[in-house]
């Protein structure tokens, strides 16, 4: 079999167009050509996909059944020819964005399904992690880029650019004895156990105001153990404002915590790495989100 993409762009527009002749037209062909195209198609193939017993040509059970494969054969070339424009063009095929998971995810699934809309073919993979997870993953080049609170010094091989600012909320279970405080002391939280954030290996961590204190590596988790009794936490106010957990919670006054309650969140990137469409796009998206 020798038939050509050529062949098939003939023949898929003749059966969409109704003719050979309005193919044509939609092709910038001579007729003469279209329906030769689709001759040679059928001679190659060794079977008829058109009756033109009739005024119109109609397709036979066969063609029907061959329109469909010509259809997904043409459609697989135009994205491969896509795919051949953008690495010619320097925009990026694949991304990976590294997200820590106590960002606010409502604000970043409108900019992820803007992203599908802006970049249709782009591979995109999107990981979750906490803490260190983030600066870790781009520095190893496992992530293009990374969204996160900004708690430490960063490796010297990244960047960080800031996009905001977010407050703790002081939570307790509406059942725990410090919900009935509602300015409470540090000496009165440090009577009671704290849930304190890490990172996944346990080493970097929060500072604990109370003594009696356990890390857990997700502000999700410390949230679910909060309301089950087993202790108080700080966690980013967006978090506490859930709609699923606002009823289970008790948010507590934190006149009294002389610490910053207040954590930087940005992006992080490594500064050996250049800036294509698609970074640049997600930088400038990122930043109006949260201006």
């Amino acid at each position: 079999m020798n038939w050509t993409l050529d062949q098939l762009e003939a023949f898929v527009t003749s059966v969409k167009q109704g003719s050979f002749s309005a193919a044509a037209r939609q092709l910038g062909k001579a007729q003469s050509r279209v329906s030769t195209a689709v001759a040679n198609l059928e001679a190659d193939l060794g079977f008829v996909l058109f009756d033109r017993s009739a005024k119109l040509p109609q397709l036979t059970a066969a063609g029907e059944d061959m329109f469909i494969e010509a259809q997904a054969v043409l459609g697989q070339c135009r994205r491969l020819q896509s795919r051949a424009l953008t690495v010619s063009s320097g925009e990026e095929i694949s991304f990976t964005v590294a997200m820590d998971e106590a960002v606010p995810i409502a604000a970043f699934e409108e900019f992820f399904q803007q992203t599908a809309v802006n970049f249709p073919l782009l591979k995109m993979t999107i990981i979750n992690g906490s803490q260190e997870d983030i600066p870790l993953w781009v520095d190893q080049k496992k992530a293009d880029l990374g969204i996160l609170f900004h708690l430490k010094t960063l490796p010297d091989t990244l960047e960080f650019m800031p996009i905001g600012q977010f407050s703790h909320s002081l939570i307790v279970s509406p059942a725990h004895a410090l919900a009935a405080v509602n300015e409470p002391t540090p000496e009165q939280l440090n009577h009671y156990r704290q849930l304190v954030i890490c990172d996944r290996t346990g080493v970097t961590q929060a500072k604990a105001i109370s003594s009696n204190h356990w890390h857990i590596d997700s502000y999700y988790y410390i949230t679910a153990l909060v309301i089950r009794g087993l202790g108080w936490a700080l966690v980013p106010e967006h978090i506490a404002n859930e709609q699923w957990y606002s009823e289970q919670l008790t948010k507590l006054s934190t006149k009294n915590i002389t610490d910053s309650l207040l954590v930087e969140m940005g992006v992080v990137k490594r500064l050996d790495q250049g800036f294509g469409p698609v970074m640049n796009w997600m930088l400038s998206e990122i930043e109006d989100i949260f201006n």
